[in-house]
C-alpha cells in the first residue's frame, strides 16, 4: 500500500508551496498507514515498516514472558511510542518492547516521556537493522534509558548495550544467542535466557 504526503498550502505571498516539515508529514504518514506498520521519526528523517514476521514477534514474546517471570512490578510494553527528543528535535519511535514500572504510561498520549524505560529492546530485521544499531541506539542513549537490548537473529547475537552517556553507551557486550544467558544490570537484575531466541 502506498502512504502519501498531503499536497502542501499554497503560499499567499509568493505563490509558491511551503515545503512540508517532516514532523507534518509524519503526522500524515502515521494517520495513513495501515494497521500494523510502524512510522517513525529519527534524526529528522521518516522510517515505515511493515509488520513484524511471525519469529520476529516469538522473539518478542519470549522476551516480555522472562522479563514477566523475573519481574512482576514491571509492564511490559509492546507497541508504545516513545518521545525521544534526542533522535531528533521531534523524535518519534516504537520499540519492539519496552520495560517500565508498572502504570508509567497510564494516559492517553501517543508518545510518551521515556524517563521511566529501563530497557528497551529491538530485535533487528533486515528492514530496520541500520536504524536500530546507529539512530535508535544514539537516541535511547540521549533519553538516559539504562538498558538497550538489540537481539540480531542473523548473526545469532544479543547485543547489550548499558551505561548511556551523551549519544553513545560506554558499555556494549556481545553475547552468542542460545548458549549464554544475558545479565541484566541495575535496576533489573536479572538474567535472560537466550535458548529460546
Amino acid at each position: 500500500m502506498a502512504l502519501t504526503v498531503p499536497e502542501p498550502e499554497p503560499c499567499a505571498a509568493a505563490g509558491e508551496r511551503e515545503p512540508v516539515s517532516a514532523e507534518d508529514a509524519f503526522e500524515a504518514l502515521s494517520a495513513a498507514a495501515p494497521k500494523g506498520w510502524r512510522v517513525e521519526l529519527l534524526e529528522g528523517e521518516i522510517h515505515v515498516a511493515p509488520p513484524p514476521v511471525g519469529r520476529h514477534e516469538e522473539v518478542v514474546s519470549e522476551l516480555s514472558g522472562q522479563v514477566r517471570d523475573h519481574r512482576k512490578d514491571l509492564g511490559r510494553y509492546t507497541n508504545l511510542g516513545l518521545s525521544v527528543p534526542g533522535a531528533s528535535s521531534t523524535g518519534k519511535v516504537i520499540p519492539d518492547l519496552a520495560v517500565a514500572p508498572k502504570g508509567s504510561f497510564d494516559d492517553e498520549v501517543d508518545y510518551h516521556d521515556p524517563s521511566p524505560v529501563m530497557l528497551v529492546a529491538e530485535v533487528l530485521s533486515h528492514t530496520t537493522a541500520g536504524h536500530d544499531r546507529i539512530k535508535k541506539l544514539r537516541g535511547y542513549a540521549r533519553a538516559g534509558i539504562p538498558c538497550y537490548l538489540l537481539i540480531d537473529r542473523a548473526a545469532d547475537l544479543a547485543i547489550l548495550c548499558t551505561e548511556p552517556s551523551g549519544d553513545r553507551y560506554l558499555r556494549m557486550s556481545e553475547i552468542d544467542l542460545a548458549k549464554k544467558a544475558i545479565p541484566l544490570p541495575d535496576p533489573l537484575n536479572f538474567e535472560i535466557d537466550t535458548t529460546q531466541f
